[in-house]
C-alpha cells in the first residue's frame, strides 16, 4: 500500500473514532454546559441530540474543506473526471468515517434515530465515494456533492430549538427557519442545474468512456437518487417555512390589533 493510501486509510479510521467519541462522550459533556435543557431531555432525545451535534460538526468541517477545494484546487477544477484527487480524497476520508459511524449508530439506536431515508442516503454516498477513494476518479463531482452540507447546521438547529421548547414564533426559530430554507435551496437545489451541466459537458468524451460502466452507473445512479431525496426534503422544508412566515404575519396582525385597542 502506497504511503498516501495509508494516510487516507488513517484519516478515515481516525474520523470514525473521533465521531464516535463525539457522540458517546464529548457531545453530552459540552451540551450539558451550554444549555441546562439538555439534562431535561429523555434518553431517546439525548441520543438524537448527540447524533445531530456530530452531524453539525461534520458538516462544518467538510463543508469548509469542500469550498476550499472548489476555489483553490486547480488540478481537480481543470479536469473534472481525472484530475488529481489527493485533496478531495482527504475530505472524502473524513466524510466516509462519519458516514460509517453514523450508519452504525442509526442501526444500533434504531428506535431513537432510525430512518430508512438516511440509511439509503449513507449507502448511496459510500458507494459513490468508493470510486474516488479507490480509483481516484470523478473527484470534482464527489466534492461538489459535499456543498449540500452547508444546509445541515440549520436543519439540526431547528430540531434543537424544538426539543428545548422554543416557540415556533420565537425570533430565533423564525430566523433559523428562513435561513434553513434559503441554505437548503442554495446548497442542494439551485446547484442541480450547474452540476448536471458539468455532467453533460463530460458525457461522451474520451475521459467519460475511460471510466467504465461500473463507475458511470455509480455516478449517475447516486446523483439521481440523492437529488430526488433532496427535492423531497425541499418540499417539506418549504412547507415548514411557509408556516413560519404565516406566524410572522399573525404576529404583526396581533401587534396591530393590540396597538388599536390601546
Amino acid at each position: 500500500m502506497a504511503a498516501f493510501d495509508k494516510l487516507i486509510l488513517g484519516v478515515g479510521v481516525s474520523s470514525f473514532a473521533i465521531f464516535q467519541l463525539l457522540f458517546h462522550v464529548l457531545s453530552s459533556w459540552a451540551s450539558a454546559r451550554v444549555t441546562s435543557g439538555f439534562n431535561n431531555l429523555d434518553q431517546k432525545r439525548k441520543i438524537e441530540w448527540n447524533s445531530r451535534t456530530v452531524s453539525t460538526f461534520h458538516a462544518l468541517v467538510v463543508g469548509a474543506f469542500c469550498l476550499y477545494i472548489l476555489l483553490y484546487d486547480e488540478a481537480v477544477n481543470a479536469d473534472h473526471v481525472w484530475g488529481d484527487p489527493s485533496i478531495v480524497k482527504l475530505n472524502l476520508a473524513i466524510t466516509t468515517g462519519y458516514l460509517i459511524s453514523d450508519l452504525l449508530l442509526i442501526i444500533f439506536y434504531w428506535k431513537a434515530i432510525g430512518d430508512i431515508f438516511f440509511v439509503i442516503h449513507h449507502l448511496v454516498a459510500l458507494y459513490a465515494y468508493y470510486f474516488v477513494l479507490d480509483r481516484g476518479l470523478l473527484a470534482y463531482f464527489a466534492n461538489f456533492r459535499l456543498l449540500a452540507e452547508f444546509s445541515t447546521p440549520f436543519v439540526n438547529q431547528r430540531w434543537f430549538f424544538e426539543v428545548l421548547g422554543y416557540s415556533k414564533s420565537s425570533k430565533g426559530n423564525i430566523v433559523n427557519g428562513v435561513l434553513m430554507t434559503v441554505a437548503f435551496f442554495l446548497a442542494r437545489i439551485a446547484v442541480i442545474p450547474v452540476y448536471y451541466s458539468h455532467v453533460a459537458f463530460e458525457y461522451g468524451t474520451e475521459a467519460f468512456h475511460r471510466l467504465g460502466f461500473a463507475a458511470q452507473s455509480a455516478w449517475f445512479i447516486s446523483s439521481i437518487v440523492l437529488d430526488v431525496m433532496n427535492l423531497m426534503w425541499m418540499v417539506k422544508i418549504t412547507k415548514g417555512c411557509y408556516k413560519v412566515i404565516c406566524l410572522i404575519g399573525q404576529g404583526e396582525v396581533k401587534a396591530h390589533k393590540n396597538g388599536k385597542s390601546e
